[in-house]
């Protein structure tokens, strides 16, 4: 089980880009424990208090990607298969499990997958389901704010930064 410091800036689950801003302990029914206090820089309003010996919850704590492992990351893209699955129960799975994972090359896989069932919708004249729309805004979250954190851009730079470096790595 990782141990992380006071100051160190993490991913957690759909909170995102974290500081952990100390180390308390606290009781909760009746067991004093040690806690990480995370604040997502998204909304430092908010604290999430993850137990520090809580290894289910504690492998949900990634560090954040260095520059370098996002270009490399950004350069698997292209080659990186779909995962779309037909039947919907198992697609809602799946895709739940990818989200609740944090694993940046799921993600990206995810969002590639779904960025091409929404163009093979679109062109049909249909639209993708709502629940996949969620999965695509939620995976995008996920990638986009570490992107943006680590990269020092907007979210909003973030997609078309991607696609720059897809161009680039193509010539």
């Amino acid at each position: 089980m990782e141990r992380f410091e006071v100051g160190n800036t993490v991913i957690y689950g759909i909170h995102g880009v974290c500081q952990i801003t100390e180390i308390t302990k606290k009781e909760f029914m009746g067991a004093l424990a040690d806690y990480y206090c995370l604040t997502p820089l998204n909304d430092k309003r908010s604290t999430v208090y993850i137990p520090c010996d809580n290894e289910r919850l504690t492998d949900k704590i990634k560090r954040i990607m260095s520059a370098d492992e996002i270009y490399s990351l950004i350069n698997t893209m292209r080659n990186e298969e779909d995962i779309w699955i037909d039947d919907p129960h198992e697609r809602k799975k799946r895709y739940s499990e990818i989200i609740g994972s944090g694993d940046r090359h799921a993600l990206v896989r995810l969002i590639k997958t779904l960025y091409n069932r929404r163009e093979k919708q679109t062109a049909c004249g249909k639209k993708l389901h709502l629940a996949d729309e969620g999965f695509l805004r939620d995976a995008e979250k996920l990638l986009y704010d570490e992107f943006a954190h680590v990269l020092s851009i907007t979210k909003d730079q973030v997609l078309p930064f991607i696609c720059e470096q897809i161009e680039i790595s193509e010539k």
